[in-house]
């Protein structure tokens, strides 16, 4: 059902919501700057902003662009410092994302946050 809405919007608001698709697409991609520091980025970014549908997405996205450990762990480290006791526990929920598509689970994310 959700899925089914969503398509309903973005068929009735494509200008907006495919604005959104559009720039992930090219913002996600390797230039100057590799794709898997962009998306570790923009995980720490949204640790802070406390946005669950989207650390599962960026965690995937890191994972799946060669993100090591270590290196979401640093990543994770500024977005505790910048977000405090409460961005640890928003960090957490993106460790055990990247944890999980360690393991081989499937990590499906909302809608909306899709970014594959």
């Amino acid at each position: 059902m959700t899925e089914n809405i969503y398509a309903e919007l973005r068929r009735l608001s494509p200008k907006v919501t495919g604005g959104l698709v559009r720039m992930r697409e090219e913002t996600f991609k390797d230039a100057a700057v590799p794709a898997k520091y962009k998306a570790l980025s923009a995980l720490a970014i949204v640790v802070v902003t406390k946005c669950e549908p989207c650390i599962k997405a960026y965690a995937k996205m890191a994972y799946q662009k060669g993100a090591t450990q270590d290196e979401l762990l640093e990543f994770l480290n500024v977005a505790m410092t910048e977000g405090g006791c409460p961005g640890e526990q928003w960090a957490l929920k993106a460790f055990r994302v990247y944890k999980e598509l360690q393991q081989g689970k499937q990590i499906e994310e909302d809608v909306c946050c899709k970014l594959d």
